[in-house]
């Protein structure tokens, strides 16, 4: 065989080395012929086994931490329980505050414990402990403070304050918190405060204009200025009307007490204030020295004339207690104001 040719191994004709189909018998040619060795047919490297992937995918079934508390609440009931009732003991702790009593709580990081706990249930029983203590505590709370109320009630009632619906509401509270309902407790709690010292403070304030009042008129009768009333039966129908809980005729009557009162006194208090600096000017001629007594007087004068008539007239009488009373002047009624 020619250098160049090939043999159709189908049919024995001779062919080109280039031709790829044998022009006889149309057989696809394979190629020169090498030795068998050679043209033993080449196995194809074997295929590279695919990366195991075991590793990873165990690291990726491993549960996360949020997945362990996600998954807990969804499948365990207590997880679900454990929040409502740390909830709840922050609502009782922010109640308390009013109350001054300062209640029980679970650490911050035994909190983050419970929640990302597969089994919360034991978390769950200590929640229960320390829910219980607090109960106890807020009841002991509750009942000290049933015992203050009263004792404010009671005062009320001595003034003809209606305070049978804040009883009612005291009991309400105590049964509330005895029983678990401790919101509940912390509503009433809040509504009897509220009313009880609104209550107070007007019979407090009626109780102040009415010692006013009565203070003004024994000062006027100390500087010798007759008051408009005597101010013993003044004194007695008003203390009557407080404690018979008339608190708006009271502060009518006083309101006008005080009118006629003040109007005496722009008639009578300039006189006065007059005679008592000639006395002054007297003692300054001898060698007394009345600088400070002078101070007093002019500044009882001021007090009244801008609108304080308590104040001014209190001035002047304490003036008059440390330094004396005007020659010849007796005071209105003094043997009752030495008494």
């Amino acid at each position: 065989m020619v250098e160049g040719e090939l043999v159709c191994s189908k049919c024995g004709a001779t062919v080109s080395e280039e031709a790829l189909i044998c022009p006889e018998c149309h057989a696809l040619l394979e190629g020169p012929s090498v030795p068998p060795s050679a043209n033993a047919p080449v196995k194809p490297p074997p295929a590279a086994a695919p990366p195991k992937e075991e590793a990873p995918r165990a690291r990726s079934a491993r549960p996360t931490r949020a997945s362990r508390g996600s998954g807990t609440e969804g499948s365990n009931p207590f997880a679900a329980e454990l929040g409502r009732r740390l909830a709840r003991l922050r609502q009782w702790s922010e109640g308390t505050q009013t109350l001054g009593v300062t209640l029980p709580r679970l650490p911050a990081w035994a909190e983050e414990m419970a929640r990302t706990a597969t089994n919360p249930e034991p978390w769950a029983e200590v929640v229960r402990g320390i829910e219980r203590l607090a109960q106890k505590r807020i009841v002991a709370a509750f009942e000290e403070w049933e015992k203050r109320t009263k004792v404010r009630l009671t005062r009320l009632e001595a003034y003809s304050v209606d305070s049978r619906l804040e009883r009612e509401q005291i009991e309400d509270a105590l049964h509330s918190a005895r029983s678990g309902e401790v919101a509940q407790a912390f509503s009433s709690f809040q509504q009897v405060d509220r009313v009880v010292a609104l209550k107070e403070r007007h019979l407090d304030q009626a109780r102040e204009e009415l010692e006013r009042v009565v203070a003004l008129l024994h000062d006027m009768e100390a500087l010798g200025i007759e008051p408009p009333q005597d101010v013993t039966e003044v004194a007695d129908d008003l203390e009557s009307e407080l404690r018979a809980g008339k608190l708006a005729p009271l502060k009518q009557q006083i309101r006008a007490i005080r009118l006629q009162a003040v109007t005496r006194l722009k008639t009578g208090l300039p006189q006065y204030v007059s005679e008592y600096g000639d006395y002054l000017l007297r003692e300054r001629s001898h060698g007394i020295a009345t600088e400070l007594e002078a101070f007093e007087l002019a500044r009882g004068a001021r007090e009244f004339f801008r609108g304080r008539p308590e104040d001014g007239v209190r001035r002047l009488r304490v003036l008059q207690q440390r330094h004396g009373l005007l020659p010849n002047r007796p005071a209105h009624g003094s043997s009752r104001s030495a008494a």
